[in-house]
């Protein structure tokens, strides 16, 4: 149940490994498009493994999770579990999840929870589901978004949770065929793993963050740093790759870029390379950034740089994780409530509060469709009186149908 990041992976491989799986949404539109073998999300090998299933009659998807479950005799939960106003996990779609399912169920199936929860949140479900003659097991998932196929095929450890044994052993039988150690524990125990591992790799992320501002403050190069630290064993190489990428188009003159002329290559602030190709021109110049579909970044030719006159305050932008941005305070964030697939908004800088999650770079955006909340971003700037001719944006195929949402939102173009 449920087709993000986690269940149409789970689905995907589990079909690949010689099961026969039917995966459910809510979505009309999500599950007509995965009928026709595409998929929603940019997840390395996904879409050819969805293929598979469906060409070799292993997977099939469906509306209405009632509608999966009937003869099912193991069941997936995999539906967020987003973090409520207090902090806490929000366990409402898990439970609206197992009442649906609870009345049709085949008796001694297994409804398997791959969703991240708290502790107790097995009991939750067995209370929701109303059912004594199926058992609720915990399967907690470790899957990286970018490399979730790679992940599942190939897992560290498989943890699964649960009072019945016996359904334990049944749930292992699913991957026996991915050798994979394996570790039988209580549901308690299965809900702590996964929340102890996550806490950990966020240390992580976060620790190298802070070393990358202190390479910063003394002149030390964190790439080196890492590079020393990751070949320690007890340590890794894992999750030490500070800071999620950024940009925009109110950075302020203070920040730096890495440019290239002639071989020669230079770190600049924004506003001396500025100040140099206005007098120059931009010819010949290359900046390091990274070439759609590159496992790389490499230097690439510069075809304009822009500046707008400013004066004012900057503010710096901070997250729990280390990172720091300064810009303007009109420089516009998609700001959301910390769920996944929930509601998006447009923020200025000075209007963002401690309330607030940005969302950080995990894909390739030029293979993102562009959506109306992308495209609002021009609606929230319209006291800057932009124009068409001042706005230029890229399209991809998926991308061409904004183009008409993006001309309502600017002003006319005006002729000099």
């Amino acid at each position: 149940m449920g087709t993000g990041y986690v269940g149409l992976t789970t689905g995907a491989y589990l079909a690949h490994l010689g099961h026969h799986v039917v995966c459910a949404d809510v979505i009309e539109e999500k599950v007509a498009l995965l009928q026709s073998g595409r998929i929603p999300i940019l997840e390395a090998g996904l879409e050819e493994m969805v293929r598979e299933g469906l060409d070799g009659g292993r997977l099939s998807f469906i509306l209405g999770a009632a509608n999966a479950v009937p003869d099912a005799e193991f069941v997936f939960l995999c539906v967020p579990t987003p973090q409520a106003p207090d902090g806490s996990a929000d366990l409402s779609y898990i439970e609206q999840a197992a009442k649906e399912i609870g009345p049709v169920l085949e008796p001694e199936a297994v409804v398997i929870n791959k969703s991240t929860v708290p502790v107790g949140s097995t009991h939750v479900v067995e209370q929701a589901l109303g059912r004594d003659d199926v058992s609720v097991i915990s399967n907690p998932e470790f899957l990286r978004e970018g490399s979730a196929v790679h992940d599942s095929l190939h897992p560290d450890r498989i943890v699964i949770g649960g009072e019945d044994q016996a359904a334990a052993i049944r749930v292992a039988s699913l991957f026996e065929d991915l050798q994979a150690p394996l570790i039988v524990t209580s549901p308690a125990s299965a809900e702590v793993i996964k929340y102890a591992s996550n806490a950990f790799l966020a240390t992580k992320v976060s620790f190298i963050n802070a070393v990358a501002n202190l390479c910063e403050a003394v002149g030390a190069d964190v790439r080196e740093v890492v590079l020393g630290m990751g070949y320690d064993k007890r340590i890794g190489f894992e999750f030490l790759r500070p800071g999620p990428g950024w940009g925009g188009s109110c950075l302020v003159g203070e920040e730096s870029v890495l440019v290239r002329r002639e071989e020669q290559v230079r770190l600049l602030q924004f506003a001396d390379f500025f100040d140099i190709v206005t007098a120059s021109g931009v010819r010949g110049w290359d900046v390091l950034a990274w070439r759609p579909g590159a496992d790389e970044p490499e230097f690439l030719p510069i075809s304009t740089v822009t500046a707008r006159p400013y004066q004012g305050d900057v503010l710096t932008v901070h997250t729990k994780m280390g990172r720091r941005v300064t810009v303007t305070p009109d420089h516009p964030f998609v700001v959301g409530d910390g769920v996944h697939s929930g509601p998006r908004a447009v923020k200025l800088a000075n209007e963002l509060t401690t309330s607030d999650w940005l969302p950080v770079a995990q894909g390739e955006p030029w293979l993102t469709p562009m959506d109306d909340t992308q495209a609002e971003l021009l609606g929230t700037l319209r006291t800057t009186e932009l124009t068409s001719a001042q706005v230029i944006v890229r399209l991809g195929v998926s991308q061409r149908l904004a183009v008409e949402r993006q001309q309502q939102l600017l002003a006319p173009s005006r002729r000099r």
